[in-house]
C-alpha cells in the first residue's frame, strides 16, 4: 500500500470512528441561538470544542470569529470557514428534533452542520498529523447572514491581509459550488412629514403616501440586461393609527447583481430616486445597512476543480453558481474562493429546515478530499 493510499484509508477510518461525535456536536450546536451580531454563545462553544479535539492557540477575535491557526503562519495561508450565525432572532435555545433520518432545526444546514464539519476537519488534521503545504486558518466566522454584512470575513481579511491566498467557505449543500459573487446594497429609507389628525389636519402630507410612491418608483424600473440584477422592498413600517396622518414611514430596500456594472447601474438609479423625493420638501433619510461587493479580477477555477473532482469521486455532480456568501470579500480582493457544503437537505432560512443525516457521510469524505489537497504528500 502506497503512502497516499494509507493516508486515504486513515482518513476514512477517522471519519467513521468519530462519526458519533460529529453527529452529537451537530445536535448540540444546533440548539445554541446565534443571531447575527450575537454569536457569543456559539463562539465560546466552538472554541471549547476545537480545544477538546486537541487544538491549541484557538482564539476569538473582536468580530466573534473563532480562529484556529494550523501550521506555519509566517507565509501564505489557506482559510477554511463555516459561519456560526443564523437568520433567526431567537436568544433562547432553538428547537431541534430527529425524525426519519433527518435533523430538523432552524439553521441546521445553514450553517450548523457545515460549521461542525470545519471543526472536525481541524480535529482530523491534528489527530493524523497532517502537514499543510501552507498555514491553514480553520475559522468559525460571524456575520454571514443578512445584516451581519459579512462582518467576520471582513475582519479576517483585514487581520491577515494578502497572506490569505485561497479560501473555502463551507456553506450550503452538495448540489452546487459557488464561485462567483452576487453583490448587494441594503438600505433603510425613512420618510418624515408634518402628519396630523386625519380629519382636522386633512390635506397635510402623509409619510405613508410618499413612501408608497417611492416603492412604486423603485418597482417601475426595468432592470439592466447586465448579468442578473434584482431589487426588493422587504419591510415597510409606519403610521400611528387609522385616524392619524402618518408622520413617519420607513422601508428596507435592497438591490443585487452578480456584475459590478449592474450594481453600479442600480446605484445611479437609487441615488436619483432619493434625490427626486427630497425635492418634494419632505424629510428623506437613508441609512446604509449592508454593502456586499461583486467579484473582482480573479479566476477561482483551480479551487472549483478541486471541489468538483472530490465530489465526483463520491458520485455528486455540482453545478457552478453565483451567490452572496463569505466568498464575496476575498473574491472582491482578487483572492480565489469557493463555497460548498457537506449535506443534502431543504428549507434553508425557514424554521422547518432539515438535513439528511446519512448524506453527511459522503459530504465529510468530500470535504476531507479538499482538505487533503492542501496537505503535503
Amino acid at each position: 500500500m502506497s503512502r497516499s493510499q494509507k493516508l486515504q484509508q486513515d482518513v476514512l477510518e477517522y471519519l467513521e470512528n468519530n462519526r458519533p461525535r460529529f453527529l452529537s456536536a451537530i445536535r448540540e450546536l444546533a440548539q445554541i441561538p446565534a443571531p447575527s451580531g450575537q454569536e457569543e454563545l456559539r463562539a465560546q462553544w466552538c472554541k471549547q470544542y476545537l480545544e477538546s479535539l486537541g487544538a491549541t492557540g484557538v482564539y476569538i477575535d473582536e468580530a466573534l470569529n473563532v480562529i484556529f491557526p494550523y501550521g506555519d503562519m509566517s507565509g501564505d495561508l489557506c482559510a477554511i470557514l463555516g459561519h456560526t450565525d443564523v437568520v433567526f432572532p431567537d436568544t433562547t435555545p432553538l428547537p431541534f428534533k430527529e425524525e426519519n433520518g433527518r435533523y430538523y432545526a432552524p439553521g441546521i444546514g445553514d450553517d450548523t452542520t457545515n460549521a461542525v464539519a470545519v471543526m472536525e476537519m481541524a480535529g482530523m488534521a491534528i489527530k493524523l498529523g497532517l502537514k499543510p503545504k501552507t498555514g491553514i486558518l480553520f475559522v468559525l466566522n460571524s456575520g454571514e447572514e443578512g445584516l451581519g454584512n459579512l462582518k467576520g470575513t471582513r475582519q479576517l481579511m483585514k487581520d491577515f491581509g494578502d497572506k490569505i491566498k485561497r479560501l473555502y467557505a463551507i456553506d450550503g449543500g452538495m448540489k452546487t459550488v459557488v464561485n462567483d459573487a452576487v453583490g448587494s446594497k441594503r438600505y433603510r429609507i425613512s420618510v418624515k412629514t408634518e402628519g396630523g389628525h386625519s380629519f382636522g389636519a386633512f390635506g397635510n402630507r402623509n409619510a405613508i403616501y410618499y413612501a408608497a410612491k417611492m416603492v412604486d418608483t423603485f418597482y417601475s424600473l426595468k432592470v439592466p440586461d447586465i448579468g442578473k440584477t434584482t431589487y426588493n422592498v422587504g419591510v415597510i413600517e409606519g403610521g400611528t393609527s387609522v385616524n392619524t396622518i402618518a408622520q413617519n414611514c420607513s422601508m428596507m430596500y435592497e438591490y443585487r447583481s452578480n456584475k459590478k456594472e449592474g450594481l453600479a447601474f442600480m446605484d445611479r438609479f437609487f441615488d436619483s430616486v432619493i434625490a427626486s423625493f427630497q425635492t418634494f420638501g419632505i424629510e428623506v433619510t437613508v441609512e446604509a445597512l449592508g454593502d456586499r461587493p461583486c467579484k473582482g479580477d480573479v479566476d477561482p477555477s483551480d479551487l472549483t476543480k478541486i471541489v468538483m473532482e472530490a465530489s465526483e469521486k463520491y458520485g455528486y455532480h455540482r453545478t457552478e453558481e453565483c451567490g452572496s456568501t463569505d466568498c464575496n470579500i476575498p473574491l472582491s480582493m482578487g483572492i480565489p474562493a469557493v463555497c460548498f457544503g457537506v449535506y443534502e437537505g431543504k428549507g434553508a432560512h425557514t424554521r422547518e429546515e432539515w438535513v439528511d443525516v446519512e448524506s453527511t457521510r459522503d459530504g465529510m469524505k468530500i470535504l476531507s478530499e479538499v482538505l487533503l489537497s492542501e496537505m503535503c504528500c
